[in-house]
């Protein structure tokens, strides 16, 4: 079931109504509403993935109940690694068996050893990548100690499969979500008010930002070949606008509908393309995912390859951007844009030192520094060209294109025909984000507005949606992932 689509837009009254007027005092069975409607969420899409979800919440949930009974440390770590063979396993089936399968072939095709293999016809999960990580998250802080294991299975499983933000993330820890389903919600009014601005923030990122974009970026993608090095610079910049707005829009939609139920889901963008350097885009981009990966991949790493000094660190950068760009996606592509983030990130030290700059840019100011300006320039510009090898189908598809751009026809009249309301609908969105960089989502400012004013805007944004609501509707890009 889609965010942006009718079929939520009935579903979500529903569930809320039943929460809030049917359930309301009862904990226990809202948190067993929360279940169904996850369930019936995710099962809109295909029922049979439903299993997966429910047997790894079994699991976990049982291999948390006997890290409470046991002491010995070696049994517990066989426990823990049970859960994480039998996450791995499933999101290794079901993500990555093709990959791995085709990468081995062509591996012995390179020493002239021919073998025949068909690859399976896997459908992948729709968000496997997201909750295996957040059960994941639960069973290693259950066994560091973090938490407590729950005994309630009930509260365990709406944990899992919380409908908001169960397809792509934020990817919420146990400390921070579970403790929220042990205490009873009230309806908060103001809190209400504040997640349906996010949804309509959200929304109108989506919706009319992205899937605009989305209509330019596809056609330089898909038929780069036929334009020029100008043009296809302007359609990885258009990507770059298209890829922040379709997963933050996802995000602050998530955050909305959480906030409408009494949940607190934590920050997962932070204004990503005001910042100043590589090590500030990763403080403030897919937030949930970049600490989970460095609480659980970098810092053991970092501790264990520590007698290695400075090679045991760039070790432990490559590896953990290493296994970004693989948790994207089965294709080498990924694994590319993780490796070079890895370069943009040790350059980075190498020049300005370990510390990302402090504080939000243009601190109580209306402009950045001409020194803030160009840090945010070229950190767009890196993060935008990382993005070609994110889009493109292949790595020669990618270098392809590389190489059109630093062709002579770079110099060129670029094509643009179609670009200019995306472009006029990001140049607003943008101004909106840069005006209010301090919050922790665009429009959270107008709380302070009097009431004519605040419906003003609401009524300008639901305008915009109506009026440049595309054609074609495009799936939510991390869906994939």
């Amino acid at each position: 079931m889609l965010f942006n689509s009718l079929d939520f837009a009935f579903f979500l009254p529903i569930v809320f109504f039943l929460y809030w007027f049917v359930v309301q005092k009862n904990l226990k069975f809202q948190n067993a509403l929360i279940v169904i409607a996850s369930y019936f969420f995710y099962g809109w899409w295909d029922w049979r993935f439903l299993s997966l979800i429910i047997f790894s919440t079994i699991v976990d949930y049982t291999i948390g109940q006997q890290l409470r009974k046991e002491h010995q440390q070696s049994k517990r770590k066989i426990l823990l690694w049970t859960s994480v063979i039998v996450n791995i396993g499933f999101l290794g089936f079901f993500k990555y068996y093709n990959f791995f399968q085709s990468s081995f072939i062509d591996a012995f095709s390179l020493f002239g050893v021919s073998i025949n293999s068909n690859s399976l016809n896997i459908i992948l999960p729709v968000g496997i990548s997201f909750y295996t990580f957040q059960t994941l998250s639960y069973t290693i802080d259950v066994f560091k100690k973090k938490i407590k294991p729950t005994k309630d299975f009930i509260a365990f499983s709406a944990f899992v499969c919380f409908f908001p933000q169960l397809v792509a993330g934020p990817i919420e820890r146990a400390t921070h979500l579970l403790p929220q389903f042990y205490k009873k919600r009230s309806f908060q009014y103001h809190k209400a008010v504040d997640g349906m601005r996010q949804i309509l923030w959200g929304l109108f990122k989506k919706a009319i930002i992205a899937d605009n974009c989305a209509e330019f970026a596809n056609l330089i993608f898909n038929n780069s070949a036929d334009y020029s090095g100008s043009t296809l610079v302007i359609g990885t910049f258009v990507f770059a606008i298209q890829i922040y707005c379709d997963f933050s829009g996802y995000t602050d939609i998530a955050i909305g509908t959480s906030r409408l139920f009494g949940f607190d889901i934590k920050q997962n963008f932070a204004t990503p393309y005001f910042s100043r350097s590589i090590l500030e885009f990763w403080k403030r981009w897919h937030i949930s995912l970049t600490k989970w990966l460095t609480d659980y991949v970098f810092t053991p790493l970092a501790i264990d390859l520590r007698h290695y000094e400075n090679k045991g660190i760039i070790t432990a950068i490559f590896i953990t951007f290493g296994l970004s760009g693989l948790w994207h996606g089965a294709n080498w592509t990924f694994i590319f844009w993780g490796v070079l983030h890895s370069f943009y990130y040790l350059i980075t030290i190498l020049l300005v030192g370990h510390k990302a700059p402090k504080g939000t840019v243009a601190n109580d100011k209306m402009l950045p520094s001409i020194k803030e300006f160009l840090g945010m320039l070229l950190t767009f510009i890196l993060v935008s060209f990382s993005y070609i090898f994110f889009r493109a189908e292949n790595l020669t598809h990618a270098f392809n294109f590389i190489g059109v751009i630093f062709s002579k026809s770079l110099f060129t009249i670029p094509y643009y025909v179609g670009l200019k309301i995306p472009m006029l609908l990001s140049f607003f969105l943008f101004t909106v984000e840069w005006v209010y960089r301090k919050q922790k989502f665009a429009l959270e400012g107008l709380s302070s507005y009097n009431v004519f004013y605040r419906w003003l805007i609401y009524i300008i944004i639901i305008f915009m949606i109506i009026y440049f609501y595309p054609q074609n509707n495009s799936p939510f890009i991390y869906f994939q992932f």
